[in-house]
């Protein structure tokens, strides 16, 4: 039987449509493995066949949801960064909202970032780090090559997401939210540190020097 050619439009809503079906199975189950394209025909009301015209596999299937997320976190590390002067403080408020949206949304971060595959999507991710560190190192308040530098970042902020989703019976501290802050500040401020310091020193001497340096910033 010859198919019915789709209204104008009609793919695209279908396409979205088994992407919902598809992230609801998915923060449903808590597996990856719960999107089947035959699981996700039938929440959508679709044959698989159907499903298919869309998505070549579940791999592709997989990837795109993938992106769908990261979309949704792009979106809030850029209205969290907006109106922003300080890059340096942007980029903290970017840092804790990425923590922050991988507790909230703990089982689309292990897809998006926690499992082989998600290239794209870990891509799209990086360039985000790298131009809000771009900025900082344009305006001098860290020091080398953006990439590396934005690599050193994302560690510590995906660290600190993976390991609070995936030991959620740790006892972590009971102010999470002031605990993702901290760790956010550590990483920055010890990058801007580290970014002007030789990589050898004598620990009484770099003890002494932070004092110095802290009592100058709070008086």
């Amino acid at each position: 039987m010859k198919r019915v050619r789709a209204n104008p439009g009609e793919g695209v809503r279908l396409r979205e449509e088994i992407l919902a079906a598809a992230e609801e199975l998915l923060v449903e189950t808590g597996r990856e493995g719960a999107l089947t394209l035959r699981a996700v025909a039938g929440r959508t009301g679709v044959s698989t066949p159907s499903v298919y015209l869309h998505f070549a596999d579940k791999d592709a299937l997989i990837e795109a949801v993938c992106l769908r997320a990261w979309d949704e976190l792009e979106r809030r590390m850029r209205d969290a960064a907006r109106g922003v002067g300080d890059p340096f403080r942007a980029l903290g408020r970017c840092g804790r909202v990425y923590v922050r949206f991988a507790l909230d949304h703990p089982a689309q971060y292990r897809v998006l970032m926690m499992r082989q595959g998600s290239g794209s999507a870990a891509e799209a991710c990086f360039g985000y780090m790298v131009e809000a560190v771009s900025a900082c190192v344009a305006a001098g308040v860290l020091r080398g090559d953006p990439q590396t530098l934005a690599l050193g970042l994302w560690s510590a902020a995906h660290g600190c997401a993976s390991l609070v989703i995936s030991q959620p019976s740790f006892p972590w501290p009971e102010n999470l939210d002031a605990f993702i802050d901290d760790t956010v500040r550590m990483a920055g401020f010890g990058t801007a540190l580290a970014s002007r310091l030789p990589r050898h020193g004598i620990s009484a001497e770099i003890a002494a020097e932070l004092d110095a340096f802290a009592a100058r910033l709070t008086e």
